[in-house]
């Protein structure tokens, strides 16, 4: 039986060294990413990977948290496994790095000089707009090869249709949905499900439409409670004796402020519209009302097939990109297809939902409320 390597073409040339990090928030298949990228470089052109662990932290610890990376790691399993083999942080920023008294130093220079010391050719940078943003402003800084693999639950990143991540997060609040609605028939009460997605609504109105959920609220499209109250007053009107609510964390409460909560390490998260929103809806309806905050239930589980997919496809041509003498490019999934693109056109401006787009005409031509009628 043919081997991976003989059955890939190989690149003529010198050993590479190439390295491999996952940053910012983790999501369901990273480790698919990470397995395809090890497959290409070792098994197809004979390169090394080294693996660095949580991120650019692990570039500023000396000695330097890496680990090489083999063909030992690119079984079946590893397609299977939430989070990150890895690891990841969505703290600290090397440009703008917290110290322990309070003050913030730029430590950009202890990144770079971790990038020269593993000897890389080509770094990979698995992560989000925000990720890219401090990785390509290091391989600007520094001059070194950086190619980007779009994963975020919040499918927000620019110039690509979809990221990994998203659609194990969209599968994980459908299915919430679909348990919500027997216990709210039985009980006759309105549902509400909060969604992670940051400041974009692309969870939200995916999930929404596939659940089945009379109303969807995202924040690219302004509400009333009144609308939404009037809305479930007509399900219910229609004999139906319940109602499914889907609403994104970013979604303002009734006085137009977002709903965030302050976290120890001095970030400041979204969470809890979906319990403010209940509380208006049983005043205004009279109906009993429950809230589900998903939460991180949406990052952490199993990989779906097409999370998988993508994921390796992303891996496979990230690598290809490598080898071309291809850098400062993102690998994006447009039209059915792997392509690149400019890593700057990617961190330009975040993917947020079109109010005029396919999605939202599918939900309104469903009679989904959207809250803004």
């Amino acid at each position: 039986m043919a081997t991976l390597a003989s059955r890939l073409p190989r690149k003529s040339g010198a050993l590479k060294t190439i390295g491999i990090l996952t940053s910012g928030g983790d999501c369901a298949g990273l480790n698919a990413a990470i397995r395809s990228v090890v497959s290409r470089a070792v098994g197809g052109y004979g390169w090394r990977v080294l693996g660095i662990r949580h991120g650019t932290m692990g570039l500023l610890r000396r000695p330097l948290d890496v680990e090489e990376l083999d063909l030992s790691i690119s079984t079946v399993n590893i397609l299977r496994l939430g989070g990150t083999i890895l690891g990841t942080t969505n703290r600290g920023d090397p440009f703008a790095f917290p110290m322990p008294d309070g003050t913030k130093r730029d430590r950009s220079e202890e990144v770079i000089a971790g990038i020269r010391e593993l000897g890389l050719d080509a770094l990979i940078g698995v992560g989000g707009d925000g990720s890219f943003a401090i990785l390509r402003r290091l391989a600007q800084q520094g001059g070194f090869n950086l190619v980007g693999i779009p994963k975020t639950i919040d499918n927000d990143v620019g110039a690509t249709e979809t990221s990994v991540g998203y659609d194990t997060a969209v599968m994980v609040a459908t299915e919430a949905l679909d348990r919500l609605q027997p216990t709210a028939a039985s009980h006759d009460r309105v549902m509400i499900l909060e969604v992670m997605g940051r400041d974009a609504g692309h969870i939200a109105l995916a999930s929404g439409i596939a659940g089945g959920a009379d109303v969807i609220l995202i924040p690219e499209i302004p509400y009333t409670v009144e609308a939404v109250a009037a809305h479930i007053q007509r399900v219910r009107q229609q004999g139906r004796n319940f109602a499914l609510v889907v609403v994104a964390e970013a979604v303002k409460d009734l006085t137009g402020q977002a709903v965030q909560r302050q976290q120890a390490g001095g970030g400041v998260t979204y969470g809890g519209i979906g319990n403010r929103l209940g509380d208006a809806l049983a005043r205004l309806t009279g109906a009993e009302t429950r809230v589900t905050i998903l939460g991180h239930v949406q990052r952490g589980s199993q990989p779906t097939w097409n999370d998988r997919m993508i994921a390796s496809a992303f891996g496979v041509h990230a690598v290809d990109l490598i080898a071309a003498g291809k850098a400062d490019r993102l690998v994006a999934w447009q039209n059915r297809a792997v392509v690149d693109v400019p890593l700057v056109d990617a961190i330009a401006s975040p993917q947020q939902v079109d109010p005029g787009g396919t999605l939202v005409r599918t939900a309104r031509g469903l009679g989904i409320c959207l809250g803004d009628e």
